[in-house]
């Protein structure tokens, strides 16, 4: 009689353990597309930092014309605000005309008597105003204000990254709606067998009296803690393999972004509670409402 004790004690260990992997498992799944959506997100808003618009001026201008309309382009709502300010930076031709010799090596001013280059202003696009539509209206504007001589921008550039961006947006969110149901069904049918074998355990408490409340209680109970503890599991090897990555590979921190991260590993560990919860409250609520027949 023990040993067939040790051996039912073992067998309800290794189901557990079994069950503890495998919502593991599919929670680090969902997690690690999580971290890859959450890393795609800060890229394309580094991207789109890089949207810029180069306002040229007219020569000749006098310097207050020039700071009114510097002022005039920092009170736009279309310009990105950042921590440190605005993103409109001012480039004299002087200092145009010194970025142009470090760049290529050549030095103009030995042949030519006048600068070419002009004074600018480079401003970046706030994410809100960059559809080709908005950028087209806000350059038209540019244009009509006085001093200006012209207005630039990449324009192949905004909508290769919009309609590349859309595409990417579409698939994946329907990649990671597919994985979603995938894994739930997943935890449910996990769950559901390693109930199976508790089935009798369930009627025999049905019979001498206990309620259906009493019986569920230590299951949920279990549940819940096997579920939070998968998801606080995953967490861990999502965060040792971000860190790990970060620290082997050059530029992988600049993707990064802890606050979305620890929403993310916060509800990894709620969605592993609330799952495992649910699928145990229908697998024990269908063994309460089965006869001794259907049991066997």
């Amino acid at each position: 009689m023990k040993g067939k004790s040790r051996k039912k004690t073992k067998i309800g260990k290794f189901k557990f353990i079994s069950v503890l992997f495998s919502t593991t498992l599919s929670l680090f799944i969902v997690g690690l597309f999580g971290v890859i959506f959450i890393q795609a997100k800060t890229l394309t808003k580094i991207i789109r930092e890089n949207i810029e618009i180069q306002v040229f001026l007219n020569k000749n201008i006098s310097d207050e014309r020039k700071a009114e309309i510097g002022k005039q382009l920092a009170t736009k709502p279309y310009v990105m605000k950042r921590e440190e300010g605005t993103s409109l930076l001012f480039i004299s031709q002087e200092e145009a005309a010194a970025s142009f010799l470090e760049d290529t090596g050549e030095d103009f001013t030995k042949f030519l008597d006048d600068n070419p280059l002009r004074d600018s202003y480079t401003l970046a696009i706030a994410e809100e105003y960059q559809t080709s539509e908005e950028i087209q209206e806000i350059v038209t504007a540019i244009r009509d204000m006085d001093g200006v001589f012209e207005v630039t921008y990449m324009s192949d550039l905004v909508e290769s990254i919009n309609e590349n961006l859309l595409k990417v947006s579409l698939v994946m969110g329907g990649f990671i709606a597919i994985l979603i149901i995938t894994v739930i069904m997943l935890i449910n049918n996990t769950i559901r067998l390693a109930l199976f074998s508790q089935r009798f355990l369930i009627r025999s408490m049905q019979l001498v009296g206990a309620t259906r409340g009493f019986i569920r209680k230590p299951f949920l109970s279990r549940a819940f803690f096997f579920g939070a503890l998968s998801g606080i599991l995953a967490s861990a090897i999502l965060y040792g393999i971000i860190e790990y990555t970060k620290a082997n590979i050059d530029g992988f921190a600049m993707l990064q972004n802890y606050e979305l991260l620890y929403y993310l590993f916060g509800g990894l560990v709620l969605a592993g509670a609330m799952l495992s919860v649910f699928s145990t409250l229908r697998a024990v609520n269908k063994y309460l409402n089965m006869s001794l027949d259907e049991l066997y």
